[in-house]
C-alpha cells in the first residue's frame, strides 16, 4: 500500500524507461525519468489485460485516484469496458475536448459493438484500427473534409480491396453519423462517398441450375469415394437448403429421425445477436433420403455429438474446405459450384421450374422475409407445406440424377 509520503518522494532510477509503484486493487503510480507521475489502474476483461490511465500526480491525490480506481472496477463489473465507458461519457459531456476521430470511433464501437456477432465485431475493429484510425485518428472529426476521407480510402483501393473499401467507408459513415449526433460534428463528410469509389461488384456463389448438368454434377456426388462422413454431408448439402455452416455443425442431438426433423438453435443461425439469444429455432423437414442417409451414417458417428466430425477430432465438425475439396475432386471448381452455390440451386428450381411459392421457399432458407404488414421478419414457419416441397425437391434431384426428363408436377394452387 501506497502512502502519500512514498508518492511524494517516489524518482525514476536512471537505468530504466520508467518505474511503477503498486498500491491495491490494480491501482500504481508510474514515475517517468523527467519526473512526472501518472497514476493508471489495471485490469483484465474477458481474459486481456487492459489499464485506465487515471491522471497526474499530484494533481490527483492518492485518495482521488483509490476513488477513481473503485469506480472504473464498479463499471467493469457492470459489464462494460471502463475506458470505452469513459471515452463515450466524454462525448456526450458539455464542452467535451475528446473529438478526435479515434476518440469518437471508440466511443461509437463501444456503443454499438455489443449488439453485433463475434465475427462483425471483430471486422468493424480491423476497419477502424487498420485503414482508419493510422490516418485519421488525431483529426478532429469535425475538420475532416470528404477529400482526407477519400484520401485514406484510396489506400485501401491501392492494395487491391476494393470490396473492403466500400465497407471500410460504411464504418466511417457510422462513426462520423455518431459524432454528429453526439454534436462532436456538424456534418457526415462520408455521406457523399459511394459514388467516388471503384465500382464494386460482389460475386455470386456458383450454382448449377441447369437440369441436365445439375444431374451429371448429382450423378458424380453419388458416386463420390471419399470418407463416408465428407460423402454423406456432400449429398445432404443440395438435398436440405441450408449454409455449409449450419450443416457442417449438425448435431445427433439437434435431429429427430423418427419426426423426419432438424431443430436448428438459434444461436447457429445466421442471425443478429439478440436474434441469437431470443429468437425461435429453425426448423427443417427431412425427406425421407435425408432420414435414409443420416440413419445410414449413425453407427459410425452417433456414438459422438456431431454428425460430421472432422478428421482431427470428435469435438470439431468437417472444415467448408473439405466440402469444397471434394467438389473439386469431382471437377467441379468454386467458378462452376459452390456448396453454398446448391441454395441458389434450390431457389431458382422451386421458384421457376416447380412453382412453389417464393416466401415458401426463402423460410426454408431462414431468409428474413416481409410479411403482408411490412414486419422486418415474418415468423410463420409452413412447417408441413415445406414438409411437402422439400419431399418434392428430394424427389426431383433422385430423378434428375437418374437422368428422367419428366419434371415432378408442381404444388397445386
Amino acid at each position: 500500500m501506497l502512502t502519500d509520503v512514498a508518492c511524494k518522494k517516489a524518482t525514476c532510477p536512471p537505468d530504466k524507461k520508467r518505474e511503477r509503484l503498486a498500491d491495491s486493487g490494480g491501482l500504481y503510480l508510474e514515475i517517468a525519468p523527467n519526473g512526472s507521475k501518472r497514476w493508471f489502474w489495471k485490469y483484465r476483461k474477458q481474459g486481456k489485460e487492459g489499464r485506465m490511465a487515471l491522471g497526474r500526480y499530484p494533481d490527483v491525490s492518492l485518495a482521488a485516484a483509490r476513488k477513481a480506481r473503485d469506480e472504473a472496477k464498479g463499471v467493469k463489473d457492470g459489464g462494460f469496458d471502463p475506458v470505452q465507458a469513459r471515452q463515450a461519457g466524454r462525448l456526450q459531456a458539455a464542452g467535451s475536448q475528446e473529438t478526435t476521430f479515434d476518440s469518437v470511433a471508440r466511443a461509437w464501437y463501444a456503443m454499438r459493438s455489443p449488439g453485433w456477432s463475434s465475427h462483425h465485431q471483430i471486422r468493424e475493429l480491423r476497419n477502424l484500427e487498420k485503414d482508419l484510425i493510422p490516418w485519421l485518428g488525431a483529426r478532429n472529426v469535425n475538420e475532416i473534409e470528404p477529400p482526407e476521407l477519400l484520401a485514406t480510402l484510396r489506400r485501401v483501393e491501392a492494395r487491391g480491396a476494393i470490396d473492403v473499401a466500400h465497407r471500410v467507408l460504411v464504418t466511417a459513415r457510422g462513426v462520423l453519423s455518431y459524432a454528429v449526433a453526439t454534436g462532436a460534428a456538424q456534418r457526415n463528410p462520408a455521406l457523399d462517398l459511394k459514388t467516388a469509389l471503384t465500382p464494386h461488384h460482389s460475386k455470386p456463389f456458383a450454382a448449377i441450375t441447369d437440369p441436365a448438368a445439375l444431374g451429371e454434377l448429382l450423378r458424380a456426388m453419388h458416386g463420390y469415394m471419399g470418407h463416408p462422413v465428407v460423402r454423406t454431408a456432400l449429398n445432404l448439402a443440395p438435398m436440405l437448403l441450408q449454409r455449409p455452416t449450419e450443416l457442417r455443425a449438425m448435431a445427433w442431438e439437434e435431429v429427430d429421425l423418427d419426426a423426419a426433423l432438424w431443430i436448428i438453435p438459434a444461436t447457429r443461425m445466421k442471425r443478429r445477436v439478440h436474434e441469437k439469444k431470443h429468437g425461435e429455432p429453425h426448423r427443417v423437414p427431412l425427406p425421407r433420403q435425408a432420414v435414409a442417409l443420416l440413419r445410414e451414417l449413425h453407427p459410425l458417428t452417433g456414438g459422438g455429438a456431431l454428425v460430421f466430425p472432422g478428421m482431427r477430432g470428435k469435438n470439431r465438425p468437417i472444415s467448408d474446405n473439405t466440402l469444397r475439396a471434394a467438389l473439386q475432386t469431382l471437377g467441379y471448381s468454386s467458378e462452376v459450384q459452390t456448396i453454398h452455390g446448391f441454395r441458389a440451386t434450390a431457389r431458382t428450381v422451386l421458384d421457376e421450374r416447380m412453382g412453389f411459392e417464393p416466401n415458401l421457399i426463402d423460410a426454408q432458407l431462414a431468409h428474413a422475409v416481409k410479411d403482408a404488414n411490412g414486419r422486418s421478419y415474418n415468423r410463420t414457419e409452413h412447417l408441413e407445406q415445406r414438409r411437402t416441397m422439400m419431399q418434392a425437391w428430394a424427389d426431383y434431384l433422385d430423378a434428375r440424377r437418374a437422368g428422367k426428363e419428366i419434371e415432378p408436377p408442381r404444388p397445386a394452387a
